[in-house]
């Protein structure tokens, strides 16, 4: 690897700004990347987060483009308004001694004010498709000079659905122009666009190490009722600075940022519902110390580049593996330390299990704080507080209330420990919570077979015209595999109820469902293998009628 940014081929003016950014020498993907874009070649990139992605892509465009020689020369496209503010931010920093103008375009903002911006002159556009389109669309946006774009984070663009507005996009742009993109994985849509739109494209991938992880990764095994109480006791026991907490959907940040908070834990939301002033204000909170911990889904966390990340907490678990790995990527940065938490309920151990099989590793087991743990952390942490004051020798008033009270004949040592119980009041009010035990649900299913054994077996032929002999006759269904749903003829769960809601809510095909077993208290689908992970990762969001169902593998 080249070690330095002159040796790429960056010239003096560029590199002298990174000098002054602290940047000494080039990460692997910015060896491999700038050199390729600097040549004009078209070239797709793939990195783990936090490896410089961006400087990748942008330094060579500050370099080629000419500020203020005409149209728009560069355009990046970015999932998300954070992640395109950020990237326009980087860019304008790098471009800044030789005047690049770089104009950020998101939803959420005034069009008069974006459309104000393109008459004067923009030499690059960082924007998000849906506004990027619309201004093309209404003539404001004139993308015929473009001789670089940029699909930054692709995927998570094709996961949003972007991927029409993408195209529509890439149609506005000249033939000849150079493309480039960058995506952490390449499903088939993703190599669908690259063979389109890229010409002889030259691949640049770098791959995160996982023989040796970069962070203390955990896993917790707890009740998923119990999972709020269980951050709570590790966000007590120990040193947590700045925390970015997981969750999957916009209504699950909101109520566990608010269950964090009632707990004293200073916590906000982060979802793609705020306007870009409130997430930018969440943010610059986060970064100043106002709050601690970020409670954000996969998508609103897009973009985010923020120092200092202690931990990441998994609090809800991905259904794929590699959006874990971009998860914990975004601490123990910069050479600095830093922990990943994952809770999981019993019924997302196979989720686990694919993870430690994509990681080639196992996760730590960890093991919860007691509660004489946690009180005697809140002990320690009274007692230092306690000796910062008599430290600093500025408690003179209340010193004096003290000799008077021993003049009146009060005991000196009863009087501090009443002045500390009363210094605990907030603490007593807010007691250490239980954490029930952990249930062996694959040890109680295994019971209920062997009593299921010695019962007489009961043909089932539902109307649809799912049919099974008995749960056992799935495993011989090739290709097949046998999921737990959790509700049976207790719930009144139909076998017409379960192809609808598997259909609607589990995108699954007629054909990748196979026989049905409706049990008294759960139901057994047989599922080709190759949705398994999607379903799984459905998890509390199939419903039949108001009832959620929760899915394990059987």
């Amino acid at each position: 690897m080249n070690r330095s940014f002159e040796g790429l081929g960056l010239e003096s003016p560029v590199v002298a700004t990174l000098v002054e950014r602290g940047y000494s020498e080039p990460t692997p993907i910015q060896a491999a990347l700038i050199p390729v874009l600097l040549d004009g070649r078209d070239a797709i990139g793939q990195a783990p987060t936090g490896t410089g992605k961006t400087a990748a892509f942008s330094l060579p465009i500050v370099q080629r483009v000419t500020p203020g020689a005409g149209p728009v020369q560069a355009l990046v496209l970015a999932p998300t308004r954070e992640l395109a503010i950020q990237v326009a931010d980087t860019m304008f920093a790098y471009g800044r001694s030789s005047g690049l103008r770089v104009l950020p375009i998101f939803g959420g903002q005034a069009y008069n004010r974006q459309m104000s911006r393109l008459r004067t002159g923009v030499d690059v556009v960082v924007g998000t498709p849906g506004r990027l389109l619309d201004l093309s669309r209404q003539g404001a946006l004139d993308l015929s000079s473009v001789a670089t774009v940029v699909l930054d984070e692709a995927d998570e663009m094709l996961s949003m659905g972007f991927i029409e507005d993408i195209e529509a996009i890439l149609d506005l742009t000249p033939e000849s122009r150079q493309t480039v993109l960058m995506s952490a994985t390449m499903p088939a849509p993703i190599r669908r666009l690259a063979t389109k739109y890229l010409r002889d494209a030259v691949s640049c991938a770098v791959e995160a190490d996982r023989a040796k992880p970069v962070v203390r990764e955990r896993a917790f095994l707890v009740n998923h009722q119990d999972k709020v109480a269980a951050i709570t006791r590790l966000f007590e026991a120990e040193e947590v600075a700045c925390a970015l907490i997981f969750a999957k959907t916009r209504a699950g940040t909101e109520d566990l940022a608010a269950d964090l908070v009632a707990r004293g834990i200073a916590a906000e939301a982060l979802h793609g519902n705020l306007s870009q002033d409130a997430r930018s204000r969440i943010v610059q909170r986060l970064r100043d110390g106002g709050i601690k911990v970020l409670v954000g889904t996969d998508v609103a966390a897009r973009g985010l580049d923020i120092d200092g990340i202690t931990h990441v907490v998994n609090f809800e678990l991905p259904a794929d593996p590699e959006v874990y790995v971009h998860r914990i990527g975004r601490t123990a940065r910069a050479g600095r330390g830093g922990d990943a938490i994952t809770l999981y309920a019993p019924n997302e151990t196979g989720k686990v299990r694919r993870i430690e099989g994509f990681l080639g590793r196992r996760l730590e087991v960890g093991e919860l704080p007691t509660v004489e743990a946690i009180e005697a952390a809140r002990t320690r942490i009274l007692l230092d507080r306690v000796g910062v004051w008599i430290a600093r020798g500025r408690c003179n008033g209340e010193r004096d209330i003290v000799r008077g009270l021993v003049e009146e004949g009060g005991d000196a040592v009863e009087i501090a420990a009443a002045a500390l119980r009363l210094a605990r009041q907030a603490e007593f009010r807010r007691p250490v919570e239980a954490i029930s035990p952990v249930v062996d649900r694959r040890a109680k299913r295994d019971n209920r077979r062997e009593r299921a054994a010695d019962e007489p077996r009961r043909a089932k032929t539902p109307a649809s015209g799912f049919r099974s002999e008995s749960p056992a006759a799935f495993e011989r269904q090739e290709g097949m595999v046998a999921m737990a749903l959790s509700a049976g003829r207790n719930k009144g769960v139909k076998v017409n109820q379960v192809v609808s809601t598997l259909a609607r809510h589990g995108g699954l095909a007629a054909d990748a469902i196979g026989r049905i077993w409706i049990e008294d208290r759960r139901t057994v689908v047989a599922v080709r293998e190759s949705e398994v992970a999607r379903l799984l990762g459905k998890t509390g969001e199939l419903r039949v009628g108001s009832l959620r169902l929760d899915v394990d593998l059987a």
